[in-house]
């Protein structure tokens, strides 16, 4: 600020308080657009436990589109969902198959098939082959979805009945972005490289 522009604000109070007041009514605006943000679009869920390695690790920071906006899921989407039949705190799962699909299950050679197709997944840890009393083949009911963890053997999701497949008013969003990320379950450290796309 040159000599003129100090003589300038200081013959001029009026100036600076407006000046002060359009800065301050900028910061409340902004602080009022994260807060309906992250109330109504989007929000942050972390990762509790370990049913979505090697994707998703424990303690992961996913930023989640809420259900309202994105009601439409596909196979491979990641959701966040509660299911107060199983637990009270939400889980997050991958999209198997969506309303009028059928999912078989071949537990021997650990392979899931979607409408007869195998499906070719390379995001999971290993093969299917824990059963967990769902019967199969199985067609997935209008507005439910069919969830599965993309570590097979150490996840509790549609193939057991207490989750079953999932209405969709069951779930909270579908995770687009991988936040913060959470300590690796070997190493520990915090691999700052896997934020981004969770797709």
């Amino acid at each position: 600020m040159d000599e003129n522009q100090m003589n300038a604000a200081r013959e001029n109070p009026a100036e600076n308080g407006r000046s002060f007041y359009e800065w301050v009514q900028a910061l409340v605006c902004s602080v009022l657009a994260v807060v309906l943000l992250f109330t109504f679009a989007v929000r942050l869920i972390g990762v509790d436990g370990h049913s979505m390695v090697p994707t998703l690790q424990n303690g992961d920071r996913l930023l989640v589109v809420n259900a309202q906006l994105d009601g439409s899921y596909r196979r491979g989407d990641i959701v966040v969902l509660r299911k107060a039949s199983f637990l009270t705190e939400p889980i997050v799962k991958r999209v198997i198959a969506t309303a009028g699909q059928t999912v078989d299950i071949d537990f021997t050679a650990g392979s899931v098939f979607v409408d007869g197709q195998k499906l070719e997944e390379d995001y999971i840890n290993d093969l299917t082959t824990l059963e967990e009393g769902t019967p199969f083949p199985l067609t997935v009911p209008e507005g439910c979805i069919f969830v599965m963890g993309d570590n097979r053997n150490n996840s509790t999701d549609s193939r057991d009945s207490r989750v079953g497949t999932v209405d969709l008013r069951c779930v909270i969003g579908r995770a687009v972005f991988l936040a913060f990320p959470g300590p690796d379950s070997e190493s520990g450290r915090r691999e700052f490289s896997r934020i981004g796309s969770i797709g």
